[in-house]
């Protein structure tokens, strides 16, 4: 499907996908994928979340976060892995704003799932 919106939009650089798994209201998966003209097609790696405290906003943060990792990162599986770990991140606050720094995210990126405060 990426492939053939890249086709219809020969402007369109980049398509980036997220991928919800629902098991309940507060258990999904979630993981993304992105397919760009240069770099082909790139899926992340995925996340168990639980205990999820609000839905309200993953796909804005995702879509922010991509766009943040999208002009930070050259690698685009890094800008992928940047924006779910940043909504990831997000379904743990109430709310439609993320609240996490980037040093939060890059930490969750690293495999550093423990959610300890880092001071």
């Amino acid at each position: 499907m990426s492939e053939k919106v890249l086709d219809i939009y020969p402007n369109m650089n980049a398509i980036a996908i997220t991928l919800r798994e629902s098991f309940s209201a507060d258990r999904n998966g979630w993981s993304a994928c992105v397919r760009d003209r240069d770099q082909g097609f790139k899926l992340s790696r995925r996340y168990d979340m639980i205990d999820i405290v609000d839905r309200v906003g993953g796909g804005d943060s995702f879509a922010s976060a991509f766009i943040y990792g999208y002009n930070a990162y050259e690698d685009r599986q890094q800008s992928l892995e940047f924006a779910v770990a940043a909504s990831c991140l997000k379904h743990s606050i109430m709310g439609d704003f993320n609240r996490v720094s980037v040093d939060e995210v890059e930490k969750l990126m690293g495999g550093d799932g423990s959610g300890r405060v880092q001071r």
